[in-house]
């Protein structure tokens, strides 16, 4: 597996397989090909079905600026995958080069046509195989983690730092309505505030935990800096657990860099081994993944052995199972940002489950079944279901279209 620095990836919003693996995908051709006189961007499959909701047109155009781009959206399917770009650059008429990519999920992308070489730096790929480790070596998750990625740490601090900060400009922000056709309003502040004046404790952690979901996923709606965590969609799970367990329970910094790096291990899990990719697995890749990193954070915070911290990543995805991907209107806002935030609250009962079930009995079902289930499950949702806005609430809710 990569290191946890291909997993985490810092980026504008509002989709990461639409919009930062796109962005990145224009540098590195750019890069490539600089002195060129204009350029070429293919979409096809989900990039194109949903790509003016995600402003996939709008990242290329901008990243590629100031050449001049011409951007095209063709509806079928790529054999490789559901999210396939083509690039191309001209001088005059002449064409010098031409990228096939795969945008994969989370940021990551795969050039097709060109070798493209990737640096693993974990050799255990199950698991059950890190658990092995563990008590072979008597270390916890996260000292795995360190005896792995080893220079991992200042990046994770970076990480952390932006997801903070996301959670904090979506809590204190002006600004009321999301971009776009849906004129979908910002909740996250208003949420924040009902919930510091709740005397209800239960209530009130609630409340908290759901206004620090949706004030990332707000955010990454708004086409701000967050986090892929796993992918932008669910860029506020995470990040939600963390900050609460930190700026509420009084955890120290030092102890949630290590539950963000136990997090990510399961992340990076199901990435290698399944799918993260809501064109690819549906929104059980995206937000299921991110309720198991987010359940395993919170397991490892609450003092959990390693076979419990499995435990409740296994149960963050398993009652995610079969979720489909449909955004309304192909934006990131219906029903994503409600679905980080219950996400959220279901990542706390997993680790509540792994604490009492967890220490009864021995788990049924271990994490690397859920995931090789996860992956199986994705490929039997039809089409319409994964990412392209032609089934499910996409269809069923009706929006009207206007321009922004």
């Amino acid at each position: 597996m990569e290191s946890l620095k291909e997993l985490f990836k810092i980026g504008p919003g509002p989709s990461s397989s639409h919009t930062v693996g796109p962005r990145i995908a224009c540098l590195r051709f750019k890069e490539k090909y600089p002195d060129v006189d204009k350029y070429q961007v293919d979409l096809y499959g989900s990039l194109s079905l949903t790509g003016k909701g995600h402003y996939t047109d709008y990242i290329c155009s901008n990243t590629l600026y100031p050449t001049p781009t011409q951007v095209y959206f063709h509806d079928e399917f790529q054999e490789e995958h559901p999210n396939v770009m083509e690039l191309r650059a001209y001088v005059g008429e002449e064409e010098r080069g031409m990228w096939r990519v795969a945008s994969v999920g989370g940021g990551t992308i795969q050039v097709l046509n060109e070798c493209d070489e990737r640096e693993d730096v974990y050799p255990e790929k199950l698991f059950d195989e890190i658990q092995l480790v563990c008590e072979e070596k008597k270390i916890s998750l996260f000292e795995y983690v360190m005896l792995r990625d080893r220079d991992i740490m200042p990046y994770m601090k970076q990480v952390y730092q932006t997801m903070k900060e996301s959670i904090h400009r979506g809590l204190t922000t002006q600004e009321t309505i999301l971009p776009g056709f849906l004129k979908f309003p910002r909740m996250a502040k208003n949420m924040y505030k009902l919930a510091i004046e709740d005397n209800d404790p239960v209530s009130r952690e609630k409340s908290l935990i759901t206004s620090y979901a949706f004030a990332a996923t707000e955010e990454n709606a708004g086409r701000g800096t967050v986090v892929t965590a796993p992918t932008l969609g669910s860029c506020g799970v995470l990040p939600a657990i963390l900050v609460y367990f930190e700026e509420n329970k009084g955890v120290s910094e030092e102890k949630i860099l290590e539950a963000l790096c136990v997090g990510g291990l399961f992340g990076n899990l199901v990435k290698h081994n399944a799918t993260i990719s809501g064109a690819e697995g549906g929104c059980q890749a995206e937000i299921g993944v991110a309720c198991a990193m987010a359940s395993a954070s919170a397991a490892y915070l609450m003092g959990l052995s390693t076979e419990q911290i499995g435990y409740a990543a296994e149960v963050g995805i398993e009652h995610h199972l079969g979720l489909t991907c449909d955004p309304v209107g192909g934006y990131v806002i219906i029903p994503c940002i409600e679905r980080n935030g219950v996400a959220a609250l279901r990542a706390l009962d997993a680790a509540h489950y792994a604490k009492t079930l967890g220490g009864m009995k021995k788990n049924f079902v271990s994490f690397d079944a859920v995931v090789r289930t996860m992956r199986n499950t994705g490929k039997s949702l039809p089409m319409e279901l994964r990412e392209t806005s032609l089934g499910g609430l996409a269809v069923e809710v009706k929006v009207k279209h206007s321009e922004e």
